[in-house]
């Protein structure tokens, strides 16, 4: 959900008539936060198919810091400049709910412990 959402617009800028999405922004002022959030969620991916406890300990740091980007990312395609507040769109949206499910999901992964015989 993650990766499809850096595709849809994130934010409708009157003033320049134009949605940007995570790979678009004017003159690349905002850069291409997408890049990087597909990069977390790929890597978030692999590790959840990993079934290792280390494995699932680095998904919770990636997890993180997913939605820290992604909070990053809302607070600056959604903020108000120069008197002009761009109309927040669905993929803006979308970025924190999914990097939300991404740091549950990694808090509650199911691992099979092998049992030593000890109580």
């Amino acid at each position: 959900m993650l990766i499809i959402a850096c595709f849809l617009p994130w934010a409708y800028y009157p003033d320049l008539s134009k949605n940007f999405t995570g790979f678009f922004s004017e003159q690349n002022r905002y850069g291409k936060p997408g890049k990087a959030l597909v990069f977390f969620a790929v890597f978030t991916i692999l590790l959840f198919i990993v079934p290792k406890v280390w494995a699932k300990r680095l998904n919770m740091v990636i997890a993180a810091l997913a939605l820290a980007f992604s909070v990053r990312c809302y607070m600056l395609f959604s903020a108000c400049y120069r008197g002009t507040c761009p109309e927040k769109e669905t993929g803006i949206y979308l970025i924190v709910i999914a990097s939300v499910v991404m740091i549950i999901a990694s808090v509650l992964p199911y691992v099979k412990l092998k049992d030593n015989g000890k109580p």
